[in-house]
Formats: structure tokens, sequence, C-alpha cells
């Protein structure tokens, strides 16, 4: 099943596919740590947070694993040690071709939408390669349900609780090796 004339006549904007939350880190999360969330959740970059004020300092990207892990000390190094220093940002309101011609210019597979608030800057959402791969692929908007501003979210208290159950359990995995 193709996508309808409609479904292709009206641009979508970066709001429609973007994801909303943005994982992130302190500047001392060891890249070890940063690989296996990589991978573990499937990101493509992890935003680097001033760990007193919140706002965004870098960008710690697959790329910038990629290019620490020829150096000897790569188990050593920390995020603020090769993380880059600009956040790629896009508008929500932009179309889908714009964001990918800022990725290209940014030389980045992901662009961070920024929240401002109280002086301070932090990411609220990002689209990425991923994404694009997606909405091109997809046979109709139908798959692409659980993406954009729109997308049906977890309510905080469901986080909470994932995230609790997912602690206890690391906790436990911890004191069982430790024994």
């Amino acid at each position: 099943m193709m996508m309808s004339d409609a479904e292709k006549a009206s641009p979508l904007l970066v709001r429609d596919l973007m994801t909303v939350g943005v994982a992130t880190c302190a500047p001392d999360t060891p890249i070890v740590d940063l690989a296996r969330l990589m991978v573990e959740k499937n990101l493509e970059a992890v935003v680097v947070l001033d760990p007193v004020e919140g706002h965004a300092l870098g960008v710690v990207s697959q790329d910038e694993i990629a290019q620490a892990y020829a150096r000897m000390d790569v188990r050593q190094l920390k995020a603020e040690q090769v993380m880059r220093d600009d956040v790629p940002q896009a508008r929500p309101d932009i179309p889908l071709t714009a964001a990918a011609q800022l990725m290209q210019d940014h030389h980045s597979r992901v662009l961070f939408l920024m929240h401002h608030a109280g002086g301070i800057e932090y990411p609220a959402g990002m689209i990425s390669y991923q994404h694009l791969l997606r909405h091109l692929g997809a046979r109709n908007l139908d798959e692409l349900r659980d993406l954009g501003i729109s997308a049906e979210r977890k309510s905080p208290i469901e986080t909470f609780l994932e995230r609790r159950e997912a602690a206890r359990k690391r906790n436990l995995g911890e004191k069982n090796e430790s024994t």
C-alpha cells in the first residue's frame, strides 16, 4: 500500500516526526557508559548538560565515539573530552527537507530542538537520519504514529515507575555480581 496523494502533497514538518525527549548526560560521564546507552537505546547522540545550571554544553554522537575509539585511553575518556562543543539545532516548524539539508550542513546525523527557559537552553526533542529513513520508507502515515508532537506518550508516573524498576534490576544485578 503506497502513501496517498494527500499524504505526499502536504509536506511534513520536523514537529511531525521528531522524538520528544532527549538522552542527556553529565560532562564526567564515562564514554564506555555512553556507548552502552547508545547501543541499548539505539541513539545517534547524547546531549551533555552542565550539571549545575542544566544548559546544553555539547553533544557526543556515534561519530565522536568512533573517533575516540582509536585512542589508547578510550576506556578512560569522559563525555567532556570527546564532545563536540556545538549542539546542531532545528526549529520544529521547518520542512523535513530543510532539516535534512541542515544535517548535511552541520555534518550531523541528528538535530536537536532546543527549549529556552529562565536563561537555560536544553534539548526538548530531536530528529535524526533514522526519522527521515522511516518517513521515506513508510507505506502510509499510520506507520509513523509513534513519532512527532502528537504521538501517544506514557504518563510521567508510568515513566517514573519504569525507571525505578530498571534501577532496582540494575542494583540487584550489581549485588549479585559482588557476591
